[in-house]
């Protein structure tokens, strides 16, 4: 593929709610402009963007998926998201790096929850946008719904293009309302027929209301609309391009991209209308050595830099790392600074993708998107860019993981490699996080969703032919004392030559607090228990307490005084002093041990309409409710502190209770007593489990 200017290149994400039919409609662009010399399908598993053997076997996109193409001597990287809500991140990761954005709506779901996040996103982002109303061929298909449900939500900024054409309840065609003029599909073929009689009275409110639109761009065509001069069709077009760029306009048009209907006319709007790179504005960083902002226009004369978006590991290939030119351009056999990381990259191999597919290229220019492959250090997010141009680009705000569980090996002696397996897909999923929680043992891995950690389970089979198997994660609690007890630990042991002997008595008491751990006292007077064997009592309390005497959790929050014992001249020692320490700690099973459980601090977010629903949910997961605040855009935060142990599913059941709306982030506050009832319950789990270990 050949370099075009910066001005030539579109690149564009093309997003909306999972099954809208995103990446039929990339298979229908990279056709009709003979990327590809056949039309794939989903179901059958042949399109260009979906080719992870789980996307083939669901029929749904998990990655997103460039698809670059060249229509009418222009370049459009199409990037095909994924619309399920668990790879959320592949869309702020896209969003970050394309200059504009396609939302597609089906015709019959209508404007939905992933309508309305990816409009959020893109406003987020500060990307124009245009609407593509798909699956115009399906029966109860329904422009005018949709029309009326956008313009409900985002007013005067919905500009329809086109009005569908309908006959005997068949889409048949559509009217161009800029040049007034009607296409027919015949076949494969678009032909220009007059407009239907019994369609003026639909067409000229919404012509009116692009006028109005394109007159209110600039002075000049208000005095001359308002003059009662009729605008001309070029007028019209560029008042209209300028409001789309800026975002005030939204052009919305409609088609079928699995009969391939109204494609070529999206493919040439996106052309006319869609900014090019630098367009809407120009990239900003910072000067790592000085913390000065530094500017960069998208152009080839400027010194190199470029983001990295997204990253492919291949356990063959190896990594390739997937990042748009900002400024400057890139040539292979070039050492680049990765700013982020203080290191040199070499640059060997360049790639342009499109799917699977690499083309290997010489050299990539500003605004272009590429691939690199065998990157060192490089991750998602960083920048490289000119060792002798210094600067650093804000990176990608990818959501937190919000929903976690214990991996383990399924086959023994696996663990290794399913581990490295793993931390290898950490580098592809931002939103993917692996880590061993030091109180419980258990190796967490976490996500955005359910789906999400299944789908990295087979990621993990397919890519290193290892299998892991996910269980719930256990919960850290805690063990304390709920009142003083005075305990004596003697141990004397004699087997021939040196006995031992070591005995302490020890006054064991709450102090109240369980973020302090432990503190040791030592009160011991003339010698009854000699200077070098008082800290191995201390050590062995503190080995003790790593086991509770209810269930075995780790002892916290008690103050241990030794104030008497005895030793023998010849039989005592250190580790006999640490055992009678460890005798005298058995005896905490009188001192009322209590368990304690991890409070959580649970931020939700959530439009208005689901408060009610949200806030019984948390009162029924032992949660108290702290405060509402107002945000924008009609949405409500609660913050509430629930117990650790009501939050595991919480993600999914968010996400049922709201449609996918709401979102939330939890954070560790304290630790508190666990009720009776509960606490029977985990302690008597806890034995049974380390009955079996």
């Amino acid at each position: 593929m050949k370099n075009y200017t910066t001005d030539k290149i579109r690149n564009i994400g093309v997003i909306g709610h999972g099954g809208d039919g995103k990446t039929t409609l990339t298979e229908a662009m990279l056709f009709n402009a003979k990327a590809t010399d056949r039309f794939g399908r989903v179901e059958d598993g042949t399109t260009t963007t979906d080719y992870d053997p789980e996307e083939i076997k669901r029929h749904i996109s998990i990655s997103a998926a460039t698809a670059p193409l060249v229509w009418n001597q222009h370049k459009l990287n199409v990037i095909d998201v994924p619309g399920y809500f668990d790879f959320v991140g592949e869309m702020a990761a896209t969003l970050r790096v394309v200059d504009s954005a396609l939302i597609v709506v089906g015709a019959v779901s209508g404007v939905i929850v992933g309508t309305e996040k990816a409009w959020d996103y893109c406003k987020e982002y500060g990307i124009p946008k245009i609407i593509f109303v798909n699956q115009m061929d399906r029966e109860n298909a329904n422009f005018s719904k949709v029309i009326d449900q956008l313009k409900a939500l985002y007013g005067t900024a919905i500009a329809p293009f086109q009005i569908p054409i309908m006959e005997g309840g068949q889409f048949t065609g559509y009217v161009d309302v800029i040049a007034m003029k009607a296409v027919q599909f015949k076949g494969k073929d678009a032909v220009e027929v007059p407009i239907p009689d019994n369609m003026n009275d639909e067409i000229e409110p919404i012509r009116t209301m692009l006028v109005e639109a394109a007159a209110e761009t600039s002075e000049e065509l208000m005095e001359k609309y308002f003059s009662g001069e009729e605008l001309t069709e070029e007028e019209i077009r560029t008042a209209v391009r300028e409001g789309v760029v800026c975002g005030d306009i939204v052009p919305v048009l409609c088609g079928s991209a699995v009969n391939n209907q109204g494609i070529t006319t999206l493919m040439d709007t996106i052309i006319d209308y869609l900014p090019a790179p630098g367009e809407c504005r120009n990239e900003t960083g910072k000067n790592p050595n000085t913390e000065e902002e530094v500017e960069r226009t998208y152009s080839s004369s400027e010194p190199f830099s470029a983001l990295v978006f997204k990253t492919v590991v291949d356990p063959f290939v190896g990594k390739l790392s997937v990042f748009k030119v900002i400024s400057g351009e890139l040539t292979t056999g070039v050492a680049v600074s990765n700013t982020n990381k203080g290191k040199t990259e070499r640059v060997n191999n360049l790639y342009i993708l499109r799917g699977k597919k690499q083309e290997t290229v010489d050299k990539v220019i500003s605004g272009d998107i590429a691939a690199v492959a065998k990157l060192q250090v490089t991750m998602t997010g960083d920048t490289l860019c000119d060792t002798a141009a210094p600067v650093i680009y804000e990176g990608i705000r990818f959501p937190e993981p919000s929903i976690s569980l214990a991996v383990v090996a399924q086959k023994e002696g696996e663990e290794d490699k399913v581990f490295a397996g793993l931390n290898r897909l950490t580098e592809e999923d931002p939103t993917f996080a692996v880590e061993k929680n030091q109180e419980t043992g258990d190796m967490l891995i976490s996500g955005v969703g359910e789906m999400h950690l299944e789908i990295i389970s087979k990621r993990l089979q397919n890519k290193f032919g290892v299998a892991a198997e996910y269980k719930e994660p256990r919960i850290p609690y805690r063990e304390t004392i709920r009142k003083p007890i005075k305990a004596e630990g003697r141990h004397k042991k004699q087997s021939g030559g040196h006995g031992q002997f070591g005995h302490v008595w020890i006054e064991f008491e709450p102090i109240g607090d369980p973020e302090q751990e432990f503190e040791f006292v030592d009160k011991i007077v003339g010698g009854v228990v000699p200077r070098q064997y008082i800290p191995a009592v201390d050590k062995g309390l503190r080995e003790s307490m790593a086991k509770g005497v209810l269930a075995g959790y780790p002892m916290v929050g008690i103050r241990a005084t030794l104030y008497d014992g005895s030793y023998h001249s010849v039989d005592s020692s250190e580790i006999a002093f640490k055992i009678a320490a460890s005798l005298a700690y058995r005896k905490l099973e009188g001192a009322d041990p209590i368990l304690l459980e991890p409070i959580m601090r649970v931020e939700v977010v959530v439009p208005e309409d689901y408060m009610g629903d949200i806030i019984g949910d948390l009162n029924k997961r032992r949660g108290r409710i702290l405060g509402m605040n107002p945000l924008s855009s009609g949405l409500q935060e609660v913050v509430a502190e629930v117990p650790q142990a009501e939050m595991a599913k919480y993600a999914t059941d968010l996400r049922s209770m709201t449609q996918a709306r709401g979102s939330f982030k939890q954070s560790f506050v304290r630790y508190e007593e666990v009720p009776g009832n509960i606490s029977a319950k985990v302690v008597e789990q806890a034995k049974q489990e380390n009955a079996q270990e």
